[in-house]
């Protein structure tokens, strides 16, 4: 497989359409890879989004349902929040992971590094895989309703297969959880 080294795109101007805390969305005029005339639009992330797979040692974990407005439908993901590009990313998923869940973990494994749509953003995501768990208060954010679901490692993993869980961090980081695993590189 080969791989492009350098950018066949080039930017003929650049348009900020939409700033707020989280995005900037900006229009672009382009010359495409085939020299003709073209336009882009891109979302820039302000900052970097975060998955936590939390695993006891009886092989539970847990998902976090809420009401996804840009969806208008109801939503089961693993504990995501979103994470400033100054802050360390484990520092701010342990942070999220204690919000949304009430959980600390005492040992975190990064299991992926992944884009979530790089189509029209440049949204980072990574996800944690979070063990030898001490379960306490979830404290969720004022906009946020959140409902926890206890249930089986292996029952999650089921639902991202079969269509149940959607949210693409969710399914990157059980799937890659499960892999894990699967190869012995981590029990309960």
């Amino acid at each position: 497989m080969s791989e492009l080294k350098y950018n066949p795109w080039t930017t003929r101007a650049v348009c900020q359409v939409y700033d707020n805390p989280w995005i900037r969305v900006t229009h672009r005029d382009v010359l495409t890879p085939a020299g003709k005339a073209g336009i882009y639009g891109v979302v820039h992330f302000k900052h970097i989004a975060l998955g936590i797979v939390p695993v006891d040692n009886e092989g539970y974990t847990w998902l976090v349902g809420q009401y996804r407005y840009t969806l208008d439908q109801y939503s089961w993901e693993i504990p995501e929040g979103g994470g400033s590009v100054h802050e360390a990313p484990l520092v701010a998923a342990q942070r999220e992971l204690k919000e949304e869940t009430g959980i600390r973990a005492g040992r975190w494994t990064q299991l992926l590094e992944l884009h979530l749509s790089n189509s029209v953003t440049d949204e980072r995501a990574i996800a944690f895989l979070a063990q030898e768990l001490e379960i306490g208060q979830a404290q969720p954010e004022e906009t946020e309703q959140l409902q926890l679901r206890r249930l089986p490692f292996d029952e999650a993993v089921q639902m991202a297969l079969n269509g149940q869980i959607t949210d693409a961090l969710s399914v990157a980081a059980l799937l890659a959880a499960h892999e894990w695993k699967r190869n012995g590189k981590w029990d309960f």
